[in-house]
């Protein structure tokens, strides 16, 4: 009886904590939607952000997307051709690359380096009273703060999926003239017949919700942050391990909606 129950308040204080993470991400979402759209812009503030959340971030991409490719391929290929399917490998590996683990590898990386350096930075600025100087100078802290890094992430991550598919690519084409001798004019154009816009346009719009998360998550986390330094230490890790759940989630999701819809 002893250990039935613990295991249920276990539960019950897991699921009040689940509970109170989406209470809490829908508050703060709420509030961006209500504050961020209403002048002044923060224009300048916004491409900072893109370029400290974007082009920083390039190297760690390039570096993970080519890698990936080359691997898929090197993985792929003995089974394919042991069942004589060796032409099909630009086509299977474009298809896979471009509509899942493109977006959703690039996602889980930026939700690790992106969202716990958001997290990380506005948990300093909250326990050190950056944010109250800003309250009591009269400037938005949550406008300048939040809403630029929020709407930075839901723009760079697209770009950034986009130029991870593409390493990736190139990565799948170097895999494949490991062992074969493959044309590049002939990988080229296979991968553009094995991909249509039904495999393009759902794994590109899905890439903005990628974006919006973590940026929600690491604000959110940070900007509620308490207890001095350990406080700011605790609200990075939960938030990387926050936005790669929801990175899972939303990918799930879209995926399904995609299936039902007939364009997979």
């Amino acid at each position: 009886m002893t250990t039935t129950r613990k295991s249920d308040t276990i539960f019950s204080k897991a699921f009040d904590e689940f509970l109170s993470e989406i209470a809490e991400l829908a508050s703060f979402a709420a509030r961006f939607f209500r504050e961020g759209i209403k002048p002044p812009y923060e224009f300048k503030e916004v491409l900072n952000q893109c370029y400290e959340i974007g082009i920083k971030s390039f190297i760690l991409v390039s570096i993970t997307a080519f890698i990936l490719g080359l691997v898929l391929v090197m993985q792929s290929r003995p089974t394919m051709v042991e069942f004589g399917a060796g032409s099909f490998l630009p086509a299977m590996s474009s298809i896979s690359i471009v509509r899942e683990i493109g977006p959703l590898v690039t996602a889980l990386i930026c939700a690790g380096k992106i969202g716990s350096g958001i997290s990380a930075e506005l948990g300093s600025m909250k326990v050190t009273e950056q944010i109250d100087a800003m309250e009591v100078s009269g400037t938005n802290p949550f406008k300048y703060l939040v809403a630029t890094r929020i709407l930075a992430t839901t723009l760079m991550i697209p770009v950034l999926t986009v130029y991870a598919d593409c390493i990736s690519l190139i990565g799948a084409f170097t895999g494949s003239n490991i062992k074969d001798d493959v044309n590049l004019t002939f990988y080229i154009n296979r991968v553009f017949e094995a991909l249509h816009y039904t495999d393009i346009a759902p794994a590109f719009i899905k890439t903005f919700f990628f974006g919006f998360i973590i940026g929600l998550v690491g604000c959110t986390k940070g900007y509620n942050s308490k207890k001095g330094t350990e406080g700011v230490g605790k609200a990075a890790n939960v938030s990387v391990v926050v936005a790669m759940v929801g990175v899972i989630i939303i990918d799930m999701v879209v995926t399904q909606i995609t299936s039902m819809l007939g364009y997979l």
